[in-house]
Parts: structure tokens; sequence; C-alpha cells
């Protein structure tokens, strides 16, 4: 059926179409609606590729479609985050006269789309690296947006106090966010992959305790939990590189 090929496609427009509509909330600062979308994105993003596997419809233009529809989604869209957190940060500064230097702290919110250009970078290597085709070397960039957009939500649910909100609204801990998350994205160090081939545990242990503790993270920290579940996922990998698969 002519179709089907098209199927996979679709689904990694309606990823695209999500980061668009993810970009509109973001510039106005919904970041529940902005987390919402963003996570809608690579809900299909996960899809796309299952149903070109399931069809055995991959095309090459498939995969140029689906890192261009993650540039977005995953790319963009935390870029414009941070640089909004940023600059509302350097508006109550100067409306409180806080600012020394007006220009520095105009330029810091650009400070975001680091981000941007490192996911960039890390969709065009992964395009033709071949040791990514059943594992990811460096953090993939929907797990790295799910981590940035949690940030401007903990921070609403904060309530305006504490020190996870001191934290947050301290310009050079986003930038340093910012510099992290770049870092990661192209880093050359091994993560697992999360797609479950075989349901046992000894082929899928790092995988079935990563899932089992993140789903006990949202059921306790609901929103609190996303960056650490994406920490747990860097840990667990580097455990798995050290010890597992070493057996």
């Amino acid at each position: 059926m002519p179709f089907k090929r098209h199927i996979p496609n679709l689904i990694t427009l309606l990823n695209l179409a999500s980061g668009l509509i993810a970009l509109i909330f973001a510039f106005n600062t919904n970041w529940q609606m902005a987390f919402f979308w963003v996570s809608m994105g690579i809900f299909f993003d996960f899809w796309d590729g299952f149903f070109a596997r399931t069809l055995k419809v991959s095309s090459p233009i498939g995969l140029q479609l689906d890192s261009l529809a993650d540039m977005v989604t995953s790319g963009v869209v935390p870029g414009l985050a941070i640089f909004q957190m940023l600059a509302g940060i350097a508006d109550m500064q100067e409306e409180l006269n806080l600012q020394s230097d007006n220009f520095y702290m105009g330029l810091l919110p650009y400070a975001g789309f680091i981000i941007t250009l490192a996911s960039a970078y890390r969709l065009a290597k992964f395009n033709v690296d071949t040791r990514q085709t059943n594992s990811f070397i460096g953090l993939p960039t929907p797990a790295n947006a799910l981590f940035i957009m949690s940030l401007p939500v903990i921070q609403i649910y904060s309530d305006g106090d504490g020190i996870i909100f001191d934290l947050l609204s301290n310009p050079y801990v986003l930038v340093g966010i910012s510099l992290l998350s770049a870092y990661m994205l192209n880093a050359n160090i091994p993560l697992f992959s999360l797609k479950i081939k075989y349901f046992n545990w000894e082929t899928n242990k790092v995988q079935f305790t990563f899932l089992i503790i993140s789903v006990l993270l949202l059921f306790f920290l609901a929103y609190l939990a996303i960056p650490l579940i994406i920490l747990l996922y860097v840990l667990l990998s580097v455990i798995n590189n050290t010890f597992w698969q070493a057996k």
C-alpha cells in the first residue's frame, strides 16, 4: 500500500507541529503548556521510528526529516526557554535597580541558545555516526529538552521560595546549566538505549531498573523528578558501561 510509506513521516511532522506550538507557549512564558507540547513532540518522535521499522518503510528522507523536527522541538524550544528565563531575571533586576551593567545583562540571555547550537551539532553528528544505531553517545536531544523544559515549571511550583527557586533565579546557574547541557549533548559518553527488544531481566536489567526508579520518582516528586530522571539515566549508563557490560 503506497500510503503506508508516508505514515512515519506524517508522525514526524506531528513532532514538528508540536514543537512549533511549544514555541508559541514559550514565547508567552506559559511553561506548563510549553512542557506539554515538547513532551507530545517527543512522544511522536518515538513512534515515527517504531512505525518506520514495523512497516519496513525507513528512508533517508525520514532520517533527515526526523532530525529537522527534533531541531525545533528539542533544540530551539529549550534554547528559547533558557533565554526567556534569563531575560525575565534581567527585567526583574532592572525594575529593582539591581543591575550594575545593563549591557552585560542584556546579552546574557542569549547564552541560552548555546543549547540550540549544541543540539544542531549533535543531530548532524548523529545522522552520520554509525556507532549510534542501537545506543547513544552523548545525551539525546529529547532527554536534554525534557531536562531544560522542566526547570521553569519547577520554578513555578516552588512558589517563589526555597533553595530551588533561588538557584533557578540565578543567571549564572542558568548559564552554567546551558554550558553543561551543550557538553552532555556531544560528550563521548555511551548511554544505553531505552528500546526493549526482549522481555527478560538479564538482557534489559538497566532499562527495567531505570523505568522502575523513574516511575517511583514521578509518583513522589512530580515535575521535580524530571531532572533527577535525566541524571539517573546518565548515572545508570556509566554503571552499565563500567560494571554490567564488563561481565
